[in-house]
């Protein structure tokens, strides 16, 4: 099945035992002081297993002032050392090479995650997301981060690594020196291209003079920042050139800069797969050392094929690790169904790291447990009926099955996926329902009864003896009290991305949060004239940045129109009334769909009150949230039995 994807190949000395690269993910998994915790050693122990060929550890800052983020590993001084030694003798344990990042965040960083001081950069230009005014680098304090770089290699070498990565990518310290897009001084560190240059130059002398001439030395850089004014591959071509004469051993071709509008970094689910290829591509044509290629690469044929075309040497899937640390061993073993792949959401790798909190996946709820979770068989098996079959109530059927109870789930419609089903019928969100598809397939081999177009009462549940009852039957959509609202021209919004209404071709859209906007790209799509209502300000005020952007791209494109900061006060069989601040107005319209939120559906609870058994509720049936909280209630609920 795979021609080079689990043949090995070296960096430098250094013989990795297959093309597959974990590259550097910020985690937030350490302490504030940068040390190793046992939940950082697991999560990398737990790729080791998994079978990767390469694991590139996540930034560290090369002193205390120089993090992204609060909790980031870092060996800026000594006493750091033994507690990544303890990750690299773990992770050595297999098969896999562990490398360790080092970097310094320039400005894409802020005084509540580096110590309580003023970022700096190569010139006084904010982030366009973190917004501090950085504070510009003198000569002498440029000199002094070279040095701090060339003592963390070093330590990272005492800590047992296998080599190292300088990070001069993705808009941080080095890329701003790089970049005409954040760097606009005029001394020997700025303006043309060798003087932008200098500062990673220097950087790699001081490293190779640390750490010694067999000690691997990866570069990582952005071949396209995709920013107006920031370096393509044109320039890119070049760096390339100039890196292996500097003596890099391998390069690590990404792109992006921090920014709700590039698609670099965090490409969401609205960019291509493998987008950044080509780039690698050109890099390898013109250099000798091998190169790594990234960028929504998650299938690990669509991996091989890329070797294979010989565009790249190495292959770093990020998300993908995160959604299944397994995948290299699975891929192996021709078990390709059992991968958990990455859908691109965003929602826990990325989104929870911009909200200062630590890395989660929708798809893989166990990540960061590691360290803690037991899927041993219980010595006490359950008779476990679980009712509802959404992402909450798949998990805690998935887990509880696993760990040797009797699972039996209910679901009164006649697929399972609940809202997630839905939830893939927009443009660019069909991988969405690999995810429910993995899970179905896990129920199977657990033996999970399934029980469709099961609308279960309290007689039935009786009737059954159970142990253990897990509520998670969602939500049910908000039908406010407006006029007109009972008409046969009003639909549920996921009616209409099931297919199972036939509505008009002039739509009004209720609701301008994240189901309602996806709705009408879905619908404008479909050819038809859309027309959305808000009553806030804006649309997708709750949805991150990155997505929002790519969504609204969307609707831009095709003309979807928005009324915002107004309310639907009547609806009527061709059209509905608005009222706003500048009083009311009426939209023209055959036909209306709601997309005004949705509330707890748990009538049943209250039904099974006082029971014999116990009851647990989960999900949407608590409180509305999102797949990636309901993941994560079904699975926490399944270990504690």
């Amino acid at each position: 099945m795979f021609k080079k994807l689990f043949t090995p190949f070296s960096i430098g000395e250094c013989e990795i035992p297959n093309r597959l690269v974990v590259p550097a993910m910020v985690t937030n998994y350490c302490t504030e002081d940068g040390e190793a915790t046992e939940q950082y050693i697991a999560y990398h122990e737990e790729k080791a297993k998994g079978g990767w060929g390469l694991i590139i550890t996540e930034d560290y800052p090369v002193n205390e002032h120089a993090m992204g983020y609060s909790n980031v590993a870092g060996l800026w001084k000594d006493e750091q050392i033994a507690g990544h030694k303890e990750l690299t003798d773990r992770v050595h344990k297999y098969s896999s090479k562990i490398f360790c990042q080092i970097y310094h965040a320039g400005r894409q960083s802020g005084p509540s995650v580096n110590g309580g001081v003023t970022p700096v950069a190569p010139s006084a230009i904010a982030c366009p997301w973190l917004q501090s005014v950085p504070k510009e680098l003198t000569k002498d304090e440029i000199k002094e981060i070279i040095t701090q770089f060339g003592n963390s290699a070093l330590r990272a070498k005492k800590s047992g690594f296998d080599g190292i990565e300088i990070h001069a990518g993705h808009g941080y310290l080095i890329a701003e020196f790089l970049s005409t897009y954040a760097n606009k001084r005029s001394d020997e560190y700025g303006g043309c291209f060798d003087n932008r240059a200098r500062f990673l130059k220097e950087i790699i002398s001081e490293v190779r003079m640390n750490v010694g001439a067999d000690f691997p030395i990866l570069v990582r850089f952005s071949a396209d920042e995709c920013v107006p004014g920031g370096r393509d591959i044109s320039e890119s071509r070049v760096l390339a050139t100039l890196l292996e004469e500097w003596g890099a051993d391998a390069l690590h071709v990404s792109s992006g800069v921090y920014g709700d509008h590039n698609k670099g970094i965090v490409s969401p689910m609205y960019v291509n797969h493998a987008w950044t290829v080509d780039f690698a591509n050109e890099i390898k044509q013109l250099v000798d050392i091998p190169v790594i290629t990234a960028n929504r690469i998650n299938d690990p044929r669509m991996a091989d094929s890329i070797l294979v075309m010989n565009k790249a040497d190495f292959i770093a899937m990020g998300r993908g690790s995160l959604a299944d640390p397994y995948l290299p061993s699975k891929a192996q073993s021709g078990d390709l169904t059992s991968i958990r792949y990455c859908i691109g959401c965003l929602q826990g790798c990325v989104m929870k790291l911009t909200a200062g909190e630590a890395v989660t996946c929708l798809v893989n709820p166990s990540l960061g447990q590691e360290y803690r979770i037991d899927y041993s068989k219980t010595d006490a098996p359950r008779n476990m009926i679980v009712i509802g079959g959404g992402p909450a109530g798949l998990e805690a059927s998935r887990v509880l099955a696993m760990r040797g109870h009797k699972v039996q789930l209910f679901d009164k419609n006649n697929f399972l996926g609940g809202q997630f089903k839905s939830a893939a019928f927009p443009p660019a969100k069909g991988e969405l329902s690999t995810y429910i598809a993995w899970l179905i397939s896990e129920l199977e081999k657990y033996d999970v009864s399934v029980n469709l177009n099961s609308e279960i009462t309290k007689e039935d549940i009786d009737s059954l003896q159970p142990d253990v009852v897990v509520v998670a039957t969602g939500g049910a959509p908000v039908r406010p009290p407006i006029k007109g609202i009972d008409g046969n021209n009003v639909y549920f919004a996921e009616d209409v991305l099931l297919g199972n209404v036939s509505i008009g071709n002039n739509v009004i859209i209720a609701g301008g949060g994240e189901v309602g906007s996806e709705t009408a790209a879905h619908l404008a799509l479909q050819s038809k004239k859309i027309s959305i209502v808000e009553m806030r300000e804006d649309i997708l005020l709750d949805l991150d940045g990155v997505n929002a952007f790519n969504l609204t791209l969307i609707l831009d494109e095709y003309k979807v129109n928005r009324y915002t900061g107004s309310k639907i006060v009547e609806i009527m069989e061709d059209g509905v009334v608005l009222e706003n601040e500048t009083g009311t107005q009426k939209v023209n319209g055959d036909s209306v769909v709601l997309a005004l939120g949705y509330a707890p559906k748990n009538n049943l609870v209250s039904e099974l009150a006082g029971s014999a058994y116990e009851v647990q509720v989960i999900g949407g049936a608590t409180k509305t949230s999102n797949a990636l909280v309901a993941s994560r209630e079904g699975f926490e609920l399944a270990l504690n039995y």
